[in-house]
């Protein structure tokens, strides 16, 4: 499973993809840095940076960027036959792959979110942040794995989740907010530092039961499609 860890790593933080991921968290640290030179007052950019950019935009997007790309390209170009024929369980595939986009989705959206915490309240504040965009990557980089071996249009389909489900219907339609990995962000980093900036829409229970959910359920679904690869030999 380590030999597939660091193939996958290697691929993945060696390719242009890699250059894909850097644009949005200088953005955040820089506009956060910025509006602090001019002291703007944290209550004032707070929500439109942190919840914005920070947690709608830099954390899903960079765990679909990751998400899609420990996997999706193989089964694109057809080398994910290679990786079956080694005598690996699905679960361990499934387990290395996943474990390399979820920590590379983390520290780059835990690190920016971090600095700009501190920035906009306090140390503790950040590493709510963090803990939170930790636990987020951890949703969204199964579900965007899962994604990846059921279309091959996963970067298309992660999008409308992004911005329809969460960023549009999250908004004005109560009900979705509990299958709103967003939101389960939210509450986590509310209820770790409490703030003026964040206001969780769901409760930490569900946040925490949901996020488990989103975990666990895709990563056995992925691991189930990938073992119906195995067998029907194909790779769409």
């Amino acid at each position: 499973m380590s030999t597939v860890a660091w193939i996958t790593a290697r691929g993945l933080l060696g390719r242009r993809r890699v250059l894909l991921l850097l644009p949005l968290p200088l953005l955040l640290v820089g506009l956060a840095w910025l509006v602090e030179a001019y002291g703007v007052d944290p209550t004032e950019w707070g929500p439109a940076l942190i919840i914005g950019l920070g947690l709608a935009v830099l954390l899903p997007v960079v765990s679909l960027i990751v998400g899609t790309g420990v996997l999706g390209s193989e089964v694109d170009d057809g080398t994910i036959v290679h990786i079956l024929t080694k005598p690996l369980p699905r679960r361990e595939i499934i387990a290395a792959k996943l474990g390399v986009a979820i920590t590379v989705a983390a520290v780059t959206a835990a690190v920016p979110l971090f600095v700009t915490g501190w920035m906009a309240d306090s140390p503790a504040f950040g590493g709510a942040l963090a803990l939170a965009a930790a636990v987020g990557a951890c949703a969204y980089s199964a579900f965007f794995v899962l994604l990846s071996l059921l279309t091959r249009r996963p970067v298309l389909l992660g999008l409308v989740y992004i911005l329809v489900w969460e960023g549009l219907l999250g908004r004005f339609v109560s009900g979705t907010r509990v299958l709103s990995i967003q939101q389960y962000v939210i509450t986590i980093a509310d209820k770790a530092a409490p703030t003026d900036i964040l206001e969780g829409k769901v409760s930490l229970p569900v946040a925490v039961v949901m996020g488990a959910i989103f975990v666990v359920g895709c990563a056995i679904a992925a691991v189930d499609r990938l073992r119906s690869f195995s067998v029907a030999g194909e790779t769409s």
